[in-house]
C-alpha cells in the first residue's frame, strides 16, 4: 500500500493485542475512576454538571478529543523511538524478543499476584502548567497523562513497545500504537459523548477491579509466553492458512 509494508497476516495477532491493551489500559484501576474529574477540570465544568448533562457537554467532548490527540501523540512518537530502536538491533531480533518476553511474564506475574515488583508502585508524573479549559490545555494534559508512569499503564505500554520494536519496520511500529492509543481513547471519547450513562456504568465496575487487573496480568502473561516461543509466528501462519484472503490485504 502506497510502497509501505504496513500489513501481512504476521502483524494481525500483534494489532488485535495492541488494541485489547489499550482497552484494558483504560479500564484499569489507575486509569478509570478518575477520567471524570479529568474530563470536568478540561470542560471547566463541575461533576454535578456532568450527572446532569448540561451545556458542558459539548466542552467535554471538545476536551476530550483533544486530550486524546495528545495522547495518541506520545504513543506515537514513543512507537517511533521503539521501532527505529528495534532496526538498529535487527540482526539481535531473536534475542531482544527472548528479553523482551522475559519482562512482560514479569509484568503479567505481577498483575496476577504471583509476585509483587515495588518499582511498578512508583508513579512519574509531569505536571502540566496549562490550564486544561482550553483545546491546548487539554492537548497538554494528554501529553503530560501519556508520559505518566503509572502501576497500570506503565507495564502495558512498555510491552507494547516491546512488541513495536520488533516489527522491524517505523510504519508497522506506529501502526500498532495506533491501535494502543485507539483502545484507550476511543472508551475515552465514547464516555464523554455518554457521560451520564458512563457515570452509572463506572459506578458498578468499581467492584470488578480486581477482576480488570488479573485480566491484564493474564493478557501480559500470554504475550510474553508468545514471545518466547515465537508464537506470534506459529499464530500468523495459521490465520493466512485459516483465512488466505488475509494474504490479498494491503
Amino acid at each position: 500500500m502506497f510502497g509501505i509494508d504496513l500489513w501481512d497476516a504476521s502483524l494481525a495477532p500483534a494489532l488485535l493485542v495492541a488494541g485489547i491493551a489499550g482497552v484494558l489500559s483504560f479500564l484499569s484501576p489507575c486509569v478509570l475512576p478518575i477520567v471524570p474529574p479529568y474530563l470536568a477540570f478540561m470542560a471547566g465544568a463541575t461533576m454535578e454538571d456532568l450527572r446532569e448533562g448540561t451545556s458542558a457537554d459539548r466542552e467535554v467532548t471538545k476536551a476530550a478529543v483533544f486530550f486524546v490527540l495528545g495522547l495518541s501523540t506520545v504513543f506515537l512518537l514513543l512507537g517511533l523511538a521503539a521501532s527505529a530502536f528495534g532496526r538498529l538491533f535487527l540482526a539481535y531480533q531473536r534475542e531482544m524478543a527472548v528479553a523482551g518476553g522475559l519482562v512482560i511474564v514479569l509484568f503479567g506475574l505481577h498483575f496476577l499476584g504471583v509476585l509483587r515488583i515495588p518499582l511498578l508502585y512508583r508513579s512519574a508524573r509531569i505536571d502540566a502548567p496549562v490550564s486544561g479549559r482550553t483545546p491546548l490545555g487539554a492537548y497538554v494534559l494528554g501529553l503530560a497523562f501519556a508520559f505518566g508512569w503509572t502501576p497500570c499503564i506503565g507495564p502495558v505500554l512498555g510491552s507494547i513497545l516491546s512488541l513495536a520494536a520488533q516489527e522491524g519496520s517505523v510504519e508497522r511500529g506506529l501502526l500498532l500504537m495506533a491501535f494502543y492509543a485507539a483502545g484507550l481513547g476511543v472508551p475515552f471519547l465514547l464516555t464523554a459523548l455518554f457521560m451520564r450513562h458512563a457515570l452509572s456504568l463506572m459506578a458498578g465496575m468499581k467492584r470488578h477491579m480486581a477482576l480488570i487487573e488479573r485480566a491484564m496480568g493474564a493478557l501480559l502473561l500470554a504475550v510474553g509466553l508468545l514471545m518466547l516461543t515465537g508464537g506470534f509466528t506459529r499464530m500468523s501462519f495459521w490465520l493466512l492458512d485459516t483465512f488466505p484472503a488475509l494474504a490479498a490485504i494491503g
